[in-house]
């Protein structure tokens, strides 16, 4: 079990090593030149413009990504059940969440969740999702989390935050990463752009008395950090907000910009 490395980018692709495997994927973002031709050559799987895989690769794998193990698997949309751009922000989610309620909305395969649960916190973790909750529960299995205090649910994120306001059930913080779109647990449709007002204001109902943070992440083209910003901003729950680009961060070579990010902390 080894760690991710971003080795090069570039012409409208990206060349990562997760543990043993050298993956190339699709990556708009990379419009510049790729810099190691060499690199390119030594892929062991390449998702095409077809979307399909070549090469070869395992049905799934085992790494381990700042104390964190993942289990990781091709799927039909070139994924491989990582966001590695969210990889910087475990540490600092963590150390806020130590002895705190944490909710997790559109939490994919849990790499939040469980840099949180690590820390000692209490999570909540939401997908509409079947299978990527399922997914998640086997990395908090990996990582010796079984019974760790995590709650996973299987719910459309608005519906969940409506019952939760009703319900007087608060969370100290709040991490989110909005998809542009998307349908929930029973067919519901998100839409970023027509709901994320909305979203936003249903976590604002579902803050304790004494918040932390919300963590908004994002990755629809036209949200940039600076809409971010002014999205939680219109909430007026006082404190400061960070934001900026997040990043693929290579070693060596180009980092790539993936998503935006704003931060609210209480402090």
């Amino acid at each position: 079990m080894e760690e991710s490395t971003l080795l090069d980018s570039g012409q409208g692709r990206k060349l990562e090593r997760f543990g043993p495997y050298v993956i190339d994927r699709p990556c708009s973002q990379a419009v510049w030149k790729q810099q190691k031709r060499k690199e390119w050559k030594e892929a062991d799987a390449e998702f095409d413009r077809n979307e399909r895989w070549q090469g070869s690769l395992p049905k799934e794998w085992v790494v381990q990504i700042d104390g964190i193990k993942f289990r990781l698997q091709p799927t039909d949309f070139g994924h491989i059940g990582i966001f590695i751009e969210q990889r910087p922000f475990w540490r600092r989610l963590a150390e806020m969440s130590q002895g705190s309620k944490i909710l997790n909305l559109f939490a994919y395969s849990g790499g939040s969740t469980l840099a949180c649960a690590q820390a000692g916190a209490h999570v909540c973790h939401v997908d509409s999702s079947k299978g990527m909750v399922f997914w998640a529960r086997e990395n908090a299995a990996l990582n010796n989390l079984e019974k760790a205090p995590i709650r996973w649910i299987v719910e459309d994120a608005m519906k969940f935050l409506q019952r939760e306001a009703r319900r007087c059930s608060f969370y100290d913080g709040i991490i989110l990463d909005p998809p542009s779109f998307g349908r929930g647990s029973k067919g519901e449709v998100f839409k970023i752009e027509r709901d994320i007002c909305n979203l936003l204001e249903l976590c604002k109902k579902c803050l304790s008395k004494k918040p932390r943070f919300i963590f908004f992440t994002c990755h629809t083209p036209g949200f940039t950090s600076l809409s971010l910003h002014h999205l939680l901003d219109d909430l007026k729950l006082g404190g400061s907000i960070e934001y900026g680009e997040m990043v693929v961060e290579g070693q060596k070579t180009r980092s790539i910009p993936s998503g935006a990010y704003a931060l609210w902390r209480s402090k």
